[in-house]
């Protein structure tokens, strides 16, 4: 069993990524779930919540075109290794937690991690479990609204209210301190 994309598009993804690492790896693999779960990918109307940071969210958006800016791409800090992937057309989705099934070290052995991760059989890789909520709602355009403080356009449902004034996040928390 190997990864079922081309080397060329795995050859473009490491480009945008800008190296070749154990965690991009489990991104593109992760990828390869999403097209065995819930179809090809140019038929999907696909959302992505990463539970974490990790280089494996380059690949993620890199092969599925679901990007932040789109509103597609939903990042929750969570520290896990775990991506959630929608069908908006189907309603389907799923949650995939990574396994620990990689080299004990793969920051010191990467290509052997790589390899590992390359080939590794999908379901031995993450835990799937299959989802009966909605996809996380569409982005929304809301107002801009000015900070009271700085002055500066914030999105309003980014901002903060204190003594009938409308504050940014930053200005807020400086106000929050001297309380």
């Amino acid at each position: 069993m190997s990864c079922a994309f081309p080397k060329e598009q795995i050859d473009e993804t490491v480009r945008f990524h800008g190296h070749h690492c154990p965690g991009l790896t489990i991104g593109i693999r992760a990828v390869e779930l999403v097209q065995r779960e819930l179809g090809e990918l140019d038929t999907l109307e696909l959302v992505t919540v990463a539970e974490t940071d990790m280089c494996g969210v380059d690949a993620i958006q890199f092969l599925t075109d679901c990007t932040l800016g789109k509103g597609n791409f939903i990042h929750r800090d969570y520290g896990k290794r775990a991506f959630t992937f929608y069908d908006r057309k189907s309603g389907k989705g799923f949650r995939a937690l990574l396994n620990e099934t990689g080299p004990a070290k793969p920051n010191e052995c990467w290509q052997e991690a790589i390899d590992h991760f390359m080939t590794l059989p999908l379901d031995d890789m993450f835990t799937i479990t299959r989802l009966d909520c909605p996809a996380p709602r569409p982005a929304q355009v809301l107002e801009s609204l000015h900070c009271a403080q700085c002055g500066e356009l914030v999105m309003e449902s980014r901002t903060r209210r204190y003594g009938g004034k409308t504050y940014c996040i930053p200005c807020f928390g400086e106000i929050d301190q001297k309380l």
